[in-house]
């Protein structure tokens, strides 16, 4: 039996052979398309879910998770660990870490012996995604649950993302831009910049087609991490080909010490949008 099992949601955007290969547990967040419910990877792909979207955003939701969803995850790690982390959302941008404390509270009284930690991100995507992979990580080489949830919380002070939008349309849907700003900028053909910090999006910038805002987040990048070791996920919303050329020009221009791609969230899609193209990165010390 191992001595940690982690745990976190469908919103870090691990790729599949990640979570496999450590053995990180994910818990789905919910979309609610046509009044049905889907579990995001689980009932519905990526790329299913954002058809969707295109055909019908008015009756595309989403449904944060229970801390039901949370004991149920917890109960099922509880088999192949005594000590459990639990990684989730920036708690400044959805229920989870709440739901994540309740659930925790529930299992400590259900699971005698079993220990639970849950740390808020402060992140979303990927970036959320490096925290949880750090911490399976370190508990992959042994370490005690003290030492996990310090592996965590290192790269949780350094990860942030970056991603340039196709269409402003959903994006009112973060709370950072209003309704009405949003219409405008989509009949305007203005692509957002979004990043995170200190747990909550914002608005980075805006550009006019997609072309200059890959170069502006690119200068982003070398502007935080220079010649430094860089570990870096490329995210996509349905746009493979693009998302496969972005990380062939990330690799040719930083020295990588690690880069893979994987698919954005259609639950953050809700907001984003088809077409979305950035990544999550966080520099070696």
């Amino acid at each position: 039996m191992q001595k940690v099992a982690i745990i976190t949601d469908s919103l870090a955007g691990l790729t599949r052979e990640l979570v496999e290969s450590y053995g990180i547990g994910i818990v789905p967040i919910r979309l609610v398309i046509r009044g049905k419910v889907y579990r995001d990877l689980i009932d519905i792909t990526p790329s299913e879910a954002y058809q969707f979207l295109a055909q019908d955003p008015e009756n595309f939701n989403t449904s944060p998770s229970s801390p039901g969803h949370y004991l149920e995850a917890f109960r099922e790690a509880s088999l192949k660990a005594k000590n459990i982390l639990c990684i989730t959302i920036s708690s400044g941008l959805s229920t989870g870490y709440n739901m994540a404390r309740l659930a925790k509270e529930q299992a400590e009284a259900e699971l005698p012996g079993v220990s639970v930690e849950v740390i808020d991100s402060r992140n979303v995507t990927a970036a959320e995604g490096f925290i949880a992979l750090a911490a399976a990580r370190a508990a992959a080489d042994g370490h005690e649950l003290a030492e996990v949830v310090k592996a965590a919380e290192r790269v949780r002070d350094k990860v942030t993302f970056i991603a340039v939008l196709e269409t402003m349309q959903h994006v009112y849907r973060t709370g950072r831009i209003p309704k009405v700003a949003s219409q405008v900028g989509s009949m305007l053909h203005i692509r957002p910049i979004l990043t995170i910090s200190g747990g909550l999006i914002h608005l980075k910038g805006v550009v006019r087609n997609r072309e200059h805002g890959i170069d502006r987040i690119l200068q982003e990048l070398r502007e935080r991490v220079g010649q430094r070791p860089v570990h870096v996920a490329v995210m996509h919303a349905d746009v493979p080909d693009e998302a496969k050329k972005l990380k062939e020009r990330i690799a040719a221009e930083f020295n990588c010490a690690e880069l893979w791609i994987t698919e954005f969230s259609p639950v953050m899609g809700y907001a984003t949008g088809q077409g979305t193209l950035g990544f999550a990165f966080y520099p070696d010390d």
